[in-house]
């Protein structure tokens, strides 16, 4: 890791770890201010997209807010037919620290994988909304996935999955599409707390609690899931884009949706 880049990292963590010393409902100032991405009131500054649908429609109102929770709701469905959706907000980011806190509810909906079972995700350095095809299902990004585990397993939250992207792991390109973390296994309705450093096109942590379970450098455009005619070209660095959150077929909420600003330099 370059000077650079530790100097980038401790900034972020000093950033992230004041505010984890503070109450919850009040982030610490740091210079920056953090961002409620989601004000607890209504979906404004987010727009969703579902596979086979036009950008905007909120597919049997899968997306919505209740109790002041943002849900991923599935009370609308008969069955589950494939219609991943994505809720984009309005503004590309680079370099930040994403805090989510989030937890599964209820049961999976009717027709949903079992890969799909208390599983979703945020996406990172997404192409923008509006250039997603009709029925793409997945936006070329970068995914730090959301899971919960069953009664028994190993299952750790916080894992990467890389739709039409590539990572670098301690210097080697890797192509595996989900590259598990060394995260911890939630297995109730507990709520989950994560934060996601991303320093633009540099380094990517995933911290669980205080814990970094996973670090990945040089995102890119390669591998699977890349749209035809997709504009950008494979290898081009992924320096910025949009955040999304997941609706794959389980119920989950978020009651925290907040984005701390870093600077570049």
């Amino acid at each position: 890791m370059t000077t650079l880049m530790k100097s980038l990292l401790a900034l972020a963590l000093s950033f992230m770890f004041a505010a984890c010393s503070t109450p919850q409902s009040e982030p610490a100032p740091t210079g920056n201010s953090w961002i409620a991405l989601f004000n607890g009131h209504n979906l404004d500054g987010w727009t969703p997209k579902f596979a086979g649908y036009e950008l905007g429609h909120n597919l049997n109102n899968t997306f919505r807010v209740e109790d002041s929770l943002l849900r991923v709701s599935y009370e609308g469905y008969d069955t589950f037919s494939n219609e991943f959706g994505h809720l984009f907000y309005e503004s590309p980011f680079s370099h930040y620290v994403l805090r989510l806190e989030y937890r599964f509810e209820g049961k999976q909906a009717p027709g949903g994988a079992s890969w799909a079972y208390k599983n979703s995700g945020a996406m990172l350095h997404s192409q923008p909304p509006a250039t997603m095809g009709l029925e793409q299902a997945f936006p070329v990004s970068l995914e730090a996935q959301l899971l919960g585990g069953d009664e028994a397993g190993s299952r750790p939250t916080a894992n990467l999955c890389t739709p039409g992207t590539h990572v670098y792991l301690a210097d080697t390109l890797t192509t595996a599409h989900c590259i598990n973390a060394e995260g911890p296994t939630f297995r109730g309705e507990e709520w989950v707390t994560i934060d996601l450093v991303v320093l633009g096109d540099s380094i990517i942590h995933h911290v669980v609690g205080n814990d970094t379970v996973l670090t990945y450098t040089r995102p890119h455009i390669g591998g699977d899931f890349i749209p035809d005619g997709y504009a950008v070209k494979e290898g081009s660095p992924l320096s910025e884009g949009y955040i999304c959150l997941q609706a794959e077929s389980h119920p989950l909420s978020f009651r925290r949706v907040e984005l701390l600003p870093l600077k570049a330099d």
